[in-house]
């Protein structure tokens, strides 16, 4: 069994500062679970562009307001909204206040990976 407190993650390797944000990564690849389990936060006034080439990805908004848009269709996020990118779908994700998402990757994080911003607007994910 598999137990961990964020209290015991944020500080540590765990936790990645990922341009936006913090991801704090519960669950990784080396857990074995097949999934990553992370406690994402989005700072507010913030817009990434970002796009999963080799993660599906699924989050759950715990905290805040803010929309992701893709396809030219802007989704608002509030809490108790729940998003998928079923398709790799490239998206805006924008914070009008700070946002806490609950995000679930396959396949799994590996540990360290983080968006590479290519300037205060726009990122893309690194693996």
């Amino acid at each position: 069994m598999i137990i961990r407190k964020l209290s015991e993650i944020v500080d540590t390797e765990r936790d990645i500062a990922w341009g936006n944000g913090q991801s704090r990564r519960f669950l990784l690849e080396t857990d074995g679970m097949g999934y990553s389990i992370t406690d994402t936060i989005i700072e507010a006034g913030t817009e990434s562009l970002l796009e999963y080439k080799n993660h599906m990805e699924t989050c759950y908004c715990l905290e805040g307001e803010g929309e992701v848009e893709a396809n030219g269709v802007v989704y608002s996020i509030q809490p108790g909204t729940m998003y998928a990118l079923d398709k790799h779908d490239k998206h805006y994700l924008r914070a009008k206040s700070r946002l806490r998402l609950i995000c679930v990757f396959n396949p799994p994080l590996k540990g360290n990976e983080a968006h590479n911003l290519t300037n205060s607007k726009s990122s893309c994910y690194n693996r």
